[in-house]
């Protein structure tokens, strides 16, 4: 597994490394949110594991939302931020690498992805493929660390919205 870290970077190629971001892989697991009529915020969702392979992808078809994640692990210092956002070229055949989009400082873990597949046709996922890229900016104050409830998430990690404080209980 690479790691990301706040100022270095270790176990990666020079293909992961572009001018001004670092392009992160997928994991080899997703999450299907299991099918309910609603989801009310703040609900606790149930999900599927699916694990596949290389030669044996993942078929995400036409409409279809599910949950992956990078294989890299981050690590950020209280000093480092970071945005991630899907690769152009994942984007130009419909798979829309939809995340939260912003990595706290202090964060630990590895980076849950919103997959969606906006085309007419089925779309293989690789596990190792890369799907989207990690942009890191410096924070001139050292602000407070990211302590918050992903923290730590190794592989994909599903809504944590029920534990949030205007959550309905």
């Amino acid at each position: 597994m690479a790691v990301l870290g706040s100022k270095f970077l270790r176990k990666f190629t020079n293909h992961n490394v572009g001018p001004a971001s670092i392009d992160l892989t997928l994991a080899d697991k997703v999450l299907i949110p299991v099918r309910k009529d609603q989801i009310t915020l703040g609900d606790k969702v149930e999900y599927e594991e699916i694990r596949f392979t290389k030669d044996h992808p993942f078929i995400l078809k036409p409409g279809e939302f599910v949950l992956g994640a990078t294989n890299e692990f981050i690590s950020f210092s209280s000093s480092v931020c970071g945005f991630v956002q899907g690769r152009s070229s994942i984007g130009r055949i419909g798979l829309t690498v939809q995340n939260a989009g912003f990595i706290d400082p202090g964060f630990r873990g590895t980076i849950t992805l919103e997959l969606v597949n906006e085309s007419r046709m089925a779309i293989a996922l690789i596990p190792g493929y890369r799907v989207v890229q990690v942009v890191m900016m410096e924070v001139r104050d050292n602000s407070e660390k990211y302590d918050g409830k992903y923290n730590g998430q190794m592989d994909p990690t599903g809504s944590r919205m029920y534990k949030d404080e205007e959550a309905v209980k």
